[in-house]
């Protein structure tokens, strides 16, 4: 079964891992930035070793962002990000084939234990699975 597990993150956190520190996230230092991406680089290696990594990325963070909605009068309307609506917003995620609902459980528990400095926010690891058209759904 394939499953997009995916992990959030807000504005004020990307700025911190740029040591930019808020009311909301702490300043990463240079070897807190360097420790989550060995973290992630040894993760994304396991399950690319097990087979069971088809992709994964972290995005740019939210202020790159661009919103196409449908106006009232059904012309699109473009918004630059961050949105003020939404507080978190997907920082990263995997698409991965695994055995089990339960395997895939572990690795969000093992993405639970990313290392970040004191004050970070910690947020859910959400796993979804991926819908293959069968009716089994």
């Amino acid at each position: 079964m394939k499953y997009l597990v995916m992990v959030q993150c807000t504005q004020a956190d990307y700025e911190g891992m740029q040591g930019k520190a808020s009311a909301t996230s702490p300043a990463w230092s240079q070897e807190d930035v360097q420790a989550m991406y060995a973290f992630m680089g040894a993760l994304n290696d396991d399950l690319a070793e097990t087979g069971e990594m088809i992709d994964g990325q972290g995005l740019a963070e939210p202020a790159r962002t661009r919103l196409v909605s449908l106006g009232e009068d059904g012309r699109s309307v473009i918004t630059d990000g961050p949105y003020s609506e939404t507080k978190e917003l997907l920082a990263g995620y995997w698409v991965l084939d695994c055995a089990s609902l339960e395997r895939v459980t572990e690795i969000a528990e093992r993405i639970l234990q990313c290392p970040q400095p004191a004050g970070a926010a910690h947020y859910p690891v959400v796993i979804r699975p991926i819908d293959n058209g069968s009716a089994d759904v």
